[in-house]
């Protein structure tokens, strides 16, 4: 009998929802998974300071690496764009959860445009930020770190009039009824990649690439390689204020990208559509990415 797929999960409580979901998929697929945690360096931070770049990720990839286990859930927006030699992501799996952003406050029942002048809202996000503050320039950013449930319990107390935090992960905990306002991507434009998950293994591992590939949606990967492309074309990282969402829709893959200064001051919204392959979003994205470097160069990376 085969030893079971150890899948390396961080210890938060979204981190293991998600790996949970995985590895149940798996399980009906006949496949023996366990869970197994991993410390990343972003759990190791103090509270209350700014993650780094690939500080969710690279801990788990070591593992991977190392073959201490044999495939990594991360949350896709978190993936650096450069990522361990020998892994690959094999399986984007779908459906896309909601890939917006959500405002959640206190009280319930506000909206972006209803926040009272000079309210504060916390996010940990630059982009998040500076989209924020280009349409409502009246309001107080201040960073609010930490897992989603600590924010929460951090906005309840009082820290902040509000926060802006994904969607997907208030859903993922059971907390979507609290969102007072999923923001439009016109508005705040997600991060690349955010809603999706990205199930990472080595390379070279073929019963655990053959297991994942019964998991990964085309779809979902087109618009997440789209989306990571115009992150790459700015010259930014996974916290530079940029934003893209790809979707297919009527037969056409159609893109919105987006990079804003963090302080609001400055804001670059550009489209692009065509056929739903892989080469031609990847093209589309670059031109995109492309035009945001030129326009909102100072603030991307």
């Amino acid at each position: 009998m085969s030893r079971p797929l150890r899948l390396g999960t961080r210890g938060s409580w979204l981190a293991r929802v998600q790996s949970e979901q995985v590895a149940e998929r798996l399980r009906r697929l006949g496949h023996d998974v366990e869970l197994v945690t991993v410390v990343t360096d972003g759990d190791r931070r103090a509270p209350g300071t700014e993650p780094g770049v690939g500080v969710f990720v690279t801990a788990l990839e070591r593992a991977l690496a190392a073959g201490d286990v044999d495939l990594a859930v991360h949350s896709a927006k978190d993936v650096p764009l450069e990522t361990t030699s020998g892994l690959v992501i094999a399986a984007f799996p779908g459906p896309r959860a909601d890939p917006r952003d959500a405002l959640v406050t206190a009280g319930g029942g506000c909206t972006l445009d209803r926040l009272p002048a000079g309210a504060t809202f916390g996010t940990d996000s630059p982009r998040r930020a500076g989209f924020v503050l280009y349409l409502r320039p009246d309001l107080r950013h201040r960073a609010l770190h930490g897992n989603v449930d600590s924010r929460l319990r951090r906005l309840g107390a009082g820290e902040v009039d509000a926060a802006v935090l994904a969607a997907a992960g208030l859903d993922r905990l059971g907390f979507g009824g609290r969102a007072d306002q999923r923001l439009s991507p016109e508005v705040v434009p997600p991060a690349p990649g955010q809603g999706a998950l990205a199930v990472q293994c080595r390379a070279g591992d073929a019963r655990v690439t053959d297991a994942l590939a019964a998991l990964d949606d085309p779809e979902v990967r087109l618009a997440v390689l789209t989306e990571r492309r115009v992150l790459e074309a700015t010259g930014g990282t996974c916290r530079a204020p940029v934003g893209a969402l790809a979707v297919v829709t009527g037969g056409r893959l159609c893109l919105l990208a987006a990079a804003a200064a963090p302080d609001g001051s400055d804001r670059c919204v550009v489209y692009r559509e065509d056929e739903p392959t892989e080469p031609a979003g990847l093209a589309i994205a670059e031109r995109a990415g492309e035009e945001l470097r030129t326009k909102v160069v100072t603030h991307v990376a």
